[in-house]
Formats: C-alpha cells, sequence, structure tokens
C-alpha cells in the first residue's frame, strides 16, 4: 500500500498552504494499492515532536479519520475524506495544519487498510482508534512531512 503527495515528497518540506501560516487545509493525498479485502482505511495525521513543557506525552494528533471507503483513491486538497472523524488535539475534528512552536517538526500521516470496520464513535480519540486497529491491521503506508515556521 502506498500514499503519497503531489504537494511534497516523502521527508521533504510540506508547503505552508497546508499549514497555519497558509491556508490550514489538508494537502491532496493518493492512495494505492490498498490490499483486497480491506473492509476501511484509517488516516492518522501527528507530530511527535512536540516540546515536553507544552504537551507531556510529545505528541499532537492533527487528523484522524476511521472507516474510510476502501476503494478511496484520493482525497482532494482542502476536503475532508468520507469517514468517521476522529478527535484531534485541539478538540475538533477536522485537519489541524502543522504550526510548529519553536522549530522544524515532523508530521507522520499514516494508512492502515483494516479488515474490520471499527464500531467507534465520532470524535473517538487516537488511543481508542490505535487499540481497535490491533489485530486487524492489513497493510499500512506512512508519508512524513516537515515543517519549520519562518
Amino acid at each position: 500500500m502506498e500514499l503519497s503527495s503531489s504537494a511534497f515528497e516523502h521527508a521533504s518540506s510540506i508547503p505552508a498552504k497546508y499549514t497555519c501560516d497558509g491556508d490550514n487545509i489538508n494537502p491532496p493525498l493518493s492512495i494505492s494499492n490498498v490490499p483486497h479485502g480491506a473492509k476501511c482505511l484509517v488516516l492518522i495525521m501527528d507530530d511527535p515532536d512536540v516540546p515536553r513543557n507544552l504537551r507531556p506525552d510529545g505528541m499532537y494528533d492533527h487528523w484522524i479519520i476511521f472507516n474510510m471507503p476502501p476503494d478511496l483513491k484520493e482525497i482532494p486538497e482542502g476536503h475532508e475524506p468520507p469517514g468517521i472523524h476522529g478527535k484531534t488535539t485541539a478538540g475538533g475534528t477536522r485537519y489541524v495544519g502543522p504550526c510548529p512552536p519553536d522549530r522544524e517538526h515532523r508530521y507522520f500521516f499514516k494508512l492502515y487498510a483494516l479488515d474490520t470496520l471499527l464500531t467507534l464513535p465520532a470524535k473517538a480519540s487516537k488511543l481508542e482508534v490505535q487499540k481497535n486497529m490491533e489485530g486487524h491491521i492489513l497493510a499500512q503506508a506512512e508519508l512524513m512531512g516537515l515543517y519549520a515556521r519562518s
């Protein structure tokens, strides 16, 4: 399975347009090679580089969507995909763009193909989603982008 973006390459800079310094909209994402038998897709975007004095776990959850259709091929720029939206660290359910407070951070877009639908409500936390995915992951893919405020 593969996850890519026409806006940035893996391990390169995310354009400011997709951050708090720009339009704060999600970048376009392309999905390919989803395994046969997948019942849904899960997308989690997070930042593990948050200063510990701001968040003791060092993590910020930017976007969580589960039970996306397994035949989803793309998420257009600025569009929330079909599926159930989990709760971000900001408390909402929509995409939250990169906005590092101190230096360049890494932003991980993680895609999972599952052999089941998750029976969780909207606004489920990332930890709840991850716990419910255990034992059901058929494939996963990752796209990492970098961003530092100027």
